[in-house]
């Protein structure tokens, strides 16, 4: 180990802004996002809308972003959303904040490898390779945990490799779409009229506009190991919602062009699975549809890699703390990486996949569809908080910073990210497929689990007010 790192502690200086920036991206997987979500947006709500609804969701994240890095350089370690509710709140809405935080990326995880597993099933069926979905599911884990073990450097440049070619292949369809003059309709802005974008239905294509920034603030939970994190994070923080946003707003509005504003609706309704692979095949060839395919598998590996090392850093900063088994916080003694946290991480989601498989859960329309509506709502739950606590937490001293950032963009962010939850609660059956009563009660769920580690908190300041004195400052 580097002589110049703590013993146990995570290696600083091992990442700058671009690795960060691969870790949010590649989480939000351009890709899937675009290829997978948007069609369904564009078909149940509100059609030509869904560039414009991007950039309102852009918006709200820019707004959350201001706050949030605000506070950056008064927190430290790798907790991120855990930590910064801590100081804010206090622990006792740490702890619950923590255990949100936990479920949300554990069924963004769970849901992600059963896709990869639909979607490597269906390249290699046509070769004659049939295995039970669980199998690939396995498979890519242990890929994941391999790249998981090494040094966060390694791990951002194969989500960097991933996510340039993601980036690539949906800029050249978006650049043959404009080259091709779009479609029918030609070329308009169409998807940013403000009579497009608050049509009816909007409240719809938010549910699934909101999924695609998913795992933005991973940004704050490489701080430990970030070059200069009092700059580095709040530019990787803006640079990263902004890439997403302006990326996914001009590929649903070049989508928008080469059907027609008149027919794009109708086209997402005739084929989710084809809506993008069809205009590529059009205008670029059989050999874009192959790339794309190929594409998908390697964002959702990206995407799975990424909210790995995110829930490995979790385990990490909860084993400092002394909240969970305190090996969780060692760090491997070459790589300076979190490696128990990766192991107990791996054998955890192993155990949730192998029970999905033996209930006998379809990959897609139970395992995928569940777990990233309760993912959505689970980080929503904790956003809420956090607005909640920059509050908070410059409302007893503001060290210098503006009213807007202190109070009025918090403000602004808590109200519609409550709104948001509120919106994907009522629509838990659009974005599922399922009229099951277990996926109703996931937003009294989420509300259940933060209670759940309100109660452990004030039984661990009963039972060992020193530990509970000293949470959320493991790293100062």
């Amino acid at each position: 180990m580097d002589n110049s790192t703590p013993a146990n502690r995570l290696k600083g200086n091992s990442i700058g802004l671009a690795h960060i920036v691969f870790f949010v991206v590649a989480a939000a997987a351009p890709m899937t996002a675009v290829v997978g979500a948007t069609p369904p947006a564009f078909a149940f709500g509100n059609g030509v809308g869904v560039p414009g609804a991007f950039i309102l969701a852009g918006i709200l994240y820019l707004l959350f972003s201001v706050g949030f890095t605000a506070m950056t350089r008064h927190v430290s370690g790798a907790g991120a959303f855990y930590t910064y509710i801590s100081r804010g709140l206090g622990s006792s809405f740490g702890i619950g904040g923590a255990l949100i935080a936990l479920l949300a990326y554990f069924a963004v995880q769970i849901g992600i490898f059963a896709l990869f597993a639909v979607f490597m099933s269906a390249t290699l069926a046509p070769l004659g390779i049939e295995m039970p979905w669980w199998v690939w599911s396995l498979a890519v884990l242990l890929v994941v945990v391999f790249f998981g073990q090494r040094n966060i450097a390694i791990s951002g440049r194969v989500l960097g490799a991933c996510m340039v070619a993601e980036l690539v292949i949906l800029l050249i369809l978006d650049i043959a779409i404009v080259l091709n003059g779009g479609g029918p309709e030609g070329l308009t802005m169409a998807g940013f009229r403000p009579s497009d974008v608050l049509s009816s239905g909007l409240g719809v294509t938010m549910v699934f506009v909101l999924g695609a920034y998913v795992g933005f603030e991973a940004t704050a939970i490489f701080g430990e190991e970030a070059h200069h994190p009092e700059r580095t994070i709040p530019r990787a923080t803006y640079v990263a919602v902004l890439l997403i946003t302006v990326f996914y707003a001009i590929s649903t509005w070049a989508i928008v062009q080469h059907y027609g504003p008149s027919h794009v609706q109708e086209a997402a309704n005739a084929s989710l699975e084809g809506f993008y692979f069809n205009a590529a095949g059009e205008l670029l060839g059989g050999w874009a549809v192959e790339t794309m395919n190929l594409l998908l598998l390697t964002s959702l590996f990206a995407c799975l890699l990424s909210f790995h090392n995110t829930l490995n850093r979790y385990f990490y900063t909860l084993g400092h703390e002394g909240l969970a088994w305190k090996p969780l916080s060692k760090v491997h003694s070459r790589h300076g990486s979190p490696h128990i946290a990766g192991y107990v991480q791996a054998i955890l989601v192993a155990i949730i996949i192998g029970g999905f498989a033996i209930g006998g859960a379809d990959p897609y329309t139970v395992v995928f569809s569940w777990m990233s509506a309760l993912a959505v709502l689970a980080i929503l739950g904790v956003q809420v908080l956090v607005c909640v606590a920059v509050i908070a937490f410059f409302s007893k001293e503001r060290y210098g910073r503006s009213i807007f950032v202190t109070v009025i963009a918090p403000v602004l962010s808590l109200i519609g990210l409550f709104g948001a939850f509120i919106l994907v609660s009522s629509n838990l059956s659009m974005l599922t497929g399922s009229e099951s009563l277990l996926v109703k009660t996931f937003p009294e769920f989420v509300v259940l689990l933060g209670i759940v580690g309100l109660g452990i908190a004030l039984w661990l300041k009963r039972s060992n007010p020193d530990l509970y004195a000293r949470l959320g400052r493991a790293f100062d």
